[in-house]
């Protein structure tokens, strides 16, 4: 077992017994951005003892405003990288896998393979997201799905949900549509927003990476996503309920 003195309010907080299970166990966090770069520091310090974290993008000067390896000084560096340099500055003893590639549909299968105890989905692309839903159902692993983010600016509208009971969200409304032509409705624990997304914000991209747009985005609203999802992570990994 890791040296927990740095967890000791941790331990605190959830006892001995629980902190060992976190500290034994592998969270596979898919993407890197303003939702996937805080669900990963947050599951980091709450004492997991294995990782898996994958992003093939750099950092861009656009990203500073809500992702936590963005800043002045780490523009054009891999976010994975960058990443797994703070993880491991906060957890030297971490096991840490690192991937530096874009997360296609065909790359899913090769990661759900690592067997993750739990997987975060915090990819912003509609192909790649759908593709590891259907997996991760398929393969039966455990995981939290996060819905859109942009467009948004009221944190306390987020809500943790089956996808089934998702509104306002035109990202779930989506994967929604895409999953019943594979007659799946129900079974994705996600986290979204009741709040309608400001239509003025949506800003179309180049389709690079599956795409295609994306909305703006304020600072706070992406790292709480982070935290909402990383929460239901722990909080399932050591069977702790709403």
């Amino acid at each position: 077992m890791q040296d927990t003195i740095w967890l000791s309010r941790t331990e605190a907080l959830i006892g001995k017994k629980q902190l060992e299970k976190l500290t034994k166990s592998h969270v596979l966090i898919l993407g890197l951005g303003g939702v996937g770069s805080f669900a990963a520091e947050f599951i980091c310090r709450s004492g997991i003892g294995e990782m898996t974290i994958i992003d093939g993008d750099t950092v861009d000067p656009s990203n500073r405003n809500r992702q936590l390896p963005a800043l002045a000084t780490t523009h054009g560096q891999p976010k994975a990288h960058l990443m797994a340099e703070r993880l491991k500055a906060i957890n030297p003893e971490l096991k840490l896998h690192v991937i530096n590639a874009f997360i296609t549909p065909e790359r899913v299968s090769e990661l759900l393979n690592l067997n993750p105890d739990y997987a975060i989905d915090a990819i912003d692309s509609i192909t790649p997201k759908l593709s590891f839903i259907r997996q991760a159902l398929a393969q039966k692993i455990n995981f939290v799905s996060s819905m859109g983010a942009g467009g948004k600016t009221d944190p306390t509208k987020l809500q943790v949900v089956d996808i089934s009971k998702t509104y306002n969200c035109p990202l779930a409304q989506h994967i929604r549509k895409k999953l019943k032509k594979h007659q799946i409705y129900t079974g994705i624990k996600v986290v979204f927003s009741t709040e309608l997304p400001d239509k003025n914000a949506l800003i179309y991209t180049d389709g690079s990476n599956f795409k295609k747009s994306a909305y703006g985005t304020m600072s706070y609203i992406p790292a709480t996503f982070g935290a909402a999802v990383a929460s239901v992570a722990i909080r399932d990994l050591i069977q702790v309920n709403d």
